[in-house]
């Protein structure tokens, strides 16, 4: 049985509350095996015997818009991927020199190459980007709140994406994360 990692897009902002009992007993009685869940932004970690990310994706996507009343997009990775990505954000250099926010930015599909040349050319005082796979990298010298870049900016450019501060990445690559 494989495992995986969904990262549920804007939960539990504004009126879309999920709450975790509820989504791991959801995830349980929808054929989902050792569902568990890290704080209320929407990480799940669970094993299925399905083979194709399509069909996973489209699973929880069902389930999870049949029970809460909303749709809830979903991006998957696995263990393996979720110790890469952590890796990488800690292996690059901080372009801010000295960045006060880190997130990460997990995109369902591969940012085109017109994409990554606009956030990679992101250069907006106190904010960086950069873009590694599947994932943005950011620094910011400022809050979020003051911040000129955003998931909604950056879900225009590539599609269905949602970001993480990168200590919770961290936290769950050294929870759920599998070494190849």
């Amino acid at each position: 049985m494989a495992q995986y990692v969904a990262f549920l897009r804007a939960v539990n902002v504004s009126a879309r509350w999920v709450k975790m009992e509820r989504l791991r007993e959801l995830l349980g009685d929808s054929g989902f095996r050792d569902v568990a869940t890290h704080i209320q932004s929407g990480n799940v970690l669970f094993g299925t015997s399905m083979r194709s990310r399509a069909k996973i994706i489209d699973a929880l996507e069902s389930a999870m818009e049949t029970e809460f009343g909303f749709p809830v997009p979903v991006v998957l990775r696995t263990p393996v991927q979720l110790v890469e990505i952590a890796d990488t954000a800690h292996g690059l250099d901080d372009p801010l020199g000295g960045a006060d926010r880190r997130y990460v930015t997990l995109c369902a599909q591969t940012p085109s190459a017109d994409a990554v040349r606009t956030l990679d050319e992101w250069d907006v005082d106190g904010e960086r980007l950069k873009v590694v796979g599947d994932e943005i990298h950011w620094w910011l010298g400022k809050s979020t709140h003051e911040a000129k870049i955003s998931n909604a900016r950056i879900e225009k450019l590539v599609g269905v994406a949602t970001t993480r501060d990168l200590k919770v990445m961290r936290t769950l690559a050294d929870k759920w994360g599998a070494r190849a």
